[in-house]
């Protein structure tokens, strides 16, 4: 059950569990000493911007599993104890809930959804807001984040005034 090179696994847990069971873990790894056997904990997020009530726009961090954790581990049989003895955990994703590491395209899969968008925008481009609660809308981008592949627009509402919003950069078009 050992291999020496670190593989990406899925844990399964209890709905609305998955920050604790992935600050629980990080916290035993770090106490124990053991990043040579866990070496990355991450719950997939994508955010989105909303538009509220009372129209004022906010950004919220939404899973893309809901449900799972994602462990980077050498698979041994300490880093699966710790993994599946985490309370929160239901088990690991696999057959008979045997851990199946990902493949390296499952993981590029993953990974293609936030690296797939280029940033072929300069900041003073005039956009228009193509998908999401905003879409139809039309403003200036003030600001680029190339590692999140967001950038934040001054979107002109019906009242005409100017709200900075940050976007995914593959929800805008140049206008």
């Amino acid at each position: 059950m050992s291999d020496s090179e670190a593989k990406w696994y899925i844990l399964h847990t209890y709905s609305g569990y998955e920050k604790k069971v992935e600050a629980d873990i990080k916290k035993l790894v770090e106490n124990r000493n053991l990043q040579h056997l866990i070496e990355d904990v991450t719950i997939p997020t994508v955010t989105k911007t909303v538009e509220k009530e009372n129209g004022k726009v906010a950004e919220t961090e939404e899973k893309l599993y809901p449900g799972y954790v994602f462990v980077k581990m050498v698979e041994t049989s300490e880093s699966w104890y710790i993994c599946r003895n985490t309370r929160g955990v239901t088990g690991f994703v696999g057959p008979e809930g045997k851990p199946t590491p990902l493949s390296e395209s499952e993981v590029r899969n993953l990974e293609q959804g936030r690296k797939e968008t280029a940033v072929t925008f300069v900041v003073g481009d005039k956009v228009a807001i193509k998908q999401g609660v905003l879409e139809g809308f039309e403003g200036k981008i003030v600001e680029i984040d190339g590692e999140r592949h967001t950038a934040v627009v001054n979107v002109t509402n019906m009242f005409g005034e100017v709200t900075p919003t940050t976007v995914e950069l593959a929800a805008i078009k140049k206008i």
